[in-house]
């Protein structure tokens, strides 16, 4: 078995582990996964239960009779509280309650009389997967260390996939490895006391949306501070994005009146027009004894920095790979400063906001009112009317509309209000994709089609709730990046308790036209200045993309010789070196190269870590 747990380069904020029952094959299995670095979390008999990574702050565990508890992440839970949940434990169903009752973000393992429930969030922040080795299930928090331990590659239909721009759900769940199988994120993943049986139960159901915003905003700022004190009860120093923008400007407020001392950080934009650095001030003024470090603009990478190089573990490809070196460039100065976190504000988008799609349900139950909203959203957004009628008119369910999309994969991107008020974005591939590629494309959308659920049959909410796995996807690996930097990232409005609390209110009441985040401006009245909450603009760094795309051309080109997707017949590394070569052509106004880019950065990145491996492990 390769060790990839033992190269991952972890730290503190990057817990990851595997799963094994009490039974002795399942310890025979486990024992290959313990490697110099590795810790081990054992069950009453002494067999391996938890195998990986973790720091002593990340892990909390009980035993009592035949139950364990396990809680790894962020979560405010003294062990004497999790010692009385074990010790009145009878049913793993009761778990599903008790979880949701908690802040932060976290993976929950649970023993008893021989079976085994791992989960991890609602937000698919936490993601668990599991597979069969040697007879035996065992889970996990990451698909390539189950890869790993099946030796087997990526599978070349997965990666086409990978390569339509969006991935619709549930493609997007699939792992690119044969033989591994994930578990939803709203789902349990329960392992029958023989070892091998498993079955996915859901614990968590998103909630009706229909409390009134004047009573979610209060509660919606209590749940939003347990989770900022989730991170800050500690004391010490913490730093917190600062960007001008409600939802970083609200985290640090609360943070500020937690025991510990804040550093804020703010990177003004290049772009001339950008205001962020004057709501920031704003902002900072208004906390004096928050420290506040303003970085220059131009020392700010761009977007498509430092592709080449990257070489972070990661278990999937991720967009975020295009702006890692900005994620990840003020941590290090951040730590110098005594930070033990950093809180960033992203998700706030996308839960004190919401889709604009909830009216597609709206216009038929209150026609007037939506009728009058519609209106206002056309001139905000300048949605042409024949395409909103149309996509008005369009009643298809969810697994029709992902199979038509078969149909539609080289076709123009749609207009913006076709996503909007659909079901999503209609998935498309490019000119650089091979025919062989999206045939295998073709075919996993048509078999998916036929199965295929939506998260919620409203498909305002089906939006939301992809929307934010789409985000937490993306932030899963900025935090595995952040803490092999040295410095853990948290996102406290990615947790599943703001997440269901934002989710309960109104959709017309928290998507307006009319008004920008109301939801989270009534919230955070009275700890954010009235003054700091007027703000209805947000940056787009649409600048420092089109910057990046430039500078960065010659690593573009660099990066399509010998392209690895190539290599598999998935994509024209000549149209794709001809496309970097003129970054201001036409062809790139309607075609979108992050998801190549991702997949590309990651196969290059998964090539040098097992030759390195291999080099490694080679006998001298």
């Amino acid at each position: 078995m390769t060790d990839l747990h033992a190269r991952a380069g972890t730290g503190p904020g990057d817990a990851h582990f595997a799963v094994f029952t009490d039974r002795a094959d399942a310890a025979a299995v486990a024992r290959s996964f313990a490697r110099p670095g590795t810790r081990t979390l054992a069950h009453a008999s002494g067999r391996p239960w938890l195998v990986g990574h973790w720091a002593d702050q990340e892990i909390v565990s009980a035993h009592a009779g035949s139950a364990a508890l396990a809680v790894i992440g962020c979560a405010p839970v003294a062990a004497a509280e999790l010692q009385r949940v074990a010790g009145s434990l009878r049913d793993l169903a009761t778990l599903d309650a008790w979880a949701r009752s908690l802040p932060g973000s976290f993976h929950l393992v649970a023993a008893l009389d021989g079976r085994i429930r791992v989960q991890g969030t609602a937000s698919g922040l936490r993601l668990v997967f599991h597979a069969l080795l040697d007879g035996t299930a065992v889970a996990s928090t990451r698909a390539d260390v189950l890869a790993a331990a099946l030796d087997v590659q990526p599978a070349p239909e997965r990666l086409a996939v990978r390569l339509l721009w969006p991935v619709p759900h549930p493609l997007l769940d699939e792992p690119l490895w044969p033989g591994v199988t994930a578990v939803a994120p709203h789902n349990a993943l329960i392992v029958a006391p023989d070892g091998r049986g498993v079955r996915h139960s859901p614990w968590w159901t998103p909630p009706e949306p229909v409390l009134p915003l004047r009573t979610g905003a209060p509660r919606v700022r209590e749940v939003l501070a347990e989770a900022v004190d989730a991170r800050t009860r500690h004391g010490g120093v913490v730093s917190c994005d600062l960007s001008g923008g409600l939802d970083s400007t609200s985290v640090c407020f609360l943070a500020d009146r937690s025991p510990a001392r804040v550093v804020a950080s703010t990177w003004p934009g290049r772009d001339p027009a950008d205001t962020d650095l004057y709501w920031a001030k704003r902002a900072a003024a208004a906390v004096p004894d928050v420290e506040h470090v303003v970085w220059d603009a131009e020392d700010s990478p761009l977007v498509y920095t430092g592709l080449l190089g990257i070489d972070d573990v990661l278990d999937e490809p991720t967009i975020g790979v295009m702006d890692r070196a900005r994620v990840l460039h003020h941590l290090p100065a951040m730590a110098e400063r005594g930070s033990r976190v950093h809180l960033t504000g992203i998700g706030g988008d996308h839960v004190a906001w919401c889709s604009e799609a909830y009216y597609h349900r709206l216009a038929r139950r209150r026609p007037l009112f939506a009728l009058r909203q519609l209106r206002g959203f056309k001139a905000l957004w300048q949605w042409p009317l024949l395409p909103l009628l149309s996509v008005l008119a369009d009643s298809r369910p969810y697994g029709t509309w992902l199979a038509d999309a078969e149909h539609r994969l080289r076709d123009p991107l749609p207009p913006a209000v076709v996503n909007s008020l659909g079901w999503g974005m209609s998935p498309r591939l490019f000119t650089w994709v091979t025919r062989d590629a999206e045939h295998m494309a073709r075919t996993a959308l048509r078999a998916t089609g036929r199965r295929a659920q939506p998260l919620h049959p409203d498909r305002g909410l089906h939006a939301d709730l992809e929307q934010i796995r789409d985000c937490t996807r993306i932030i899963r690996q900025w935090d595995h990046m952040a803490a092999r930097c040295g410095l853990p990232m948290a996102s406290p409005f990615l947790d599943d308790q703001v997440i269901t609390t934002c989710l309960a209110v109104r959709p017309e009441e928290r998507v307006s036209p009319w008004r920008y985040k109301p939801l989270l401006t009534e919230a955070m009245r009275g700890v954010v200045p009235d003054d700091c909450l007027r703000r209805t603009t947000k940056a787009a760094a649409a600048m420092d993309a089109a910057d990046g795309l430039r500078r960065h051309r010659g690593d573009l080109m660099e990066l399509w010789e010998d392209s690895r997707l190539a290599r598999l017949g998935l994509v024209d590394a000549e149209a794709l070196r001809r496309l970097a070569e003129r970054p201001a052509t036409r062809d790139l106004r309607q075609a979108v190269l992050y998801s190549t880019i991702a997949v590309e950065v990651w196969l290059r990145a998964l090539d040098r870590r097992m030759h390195s491996m291999t080099t490694h492990d080679a006998p001298t």
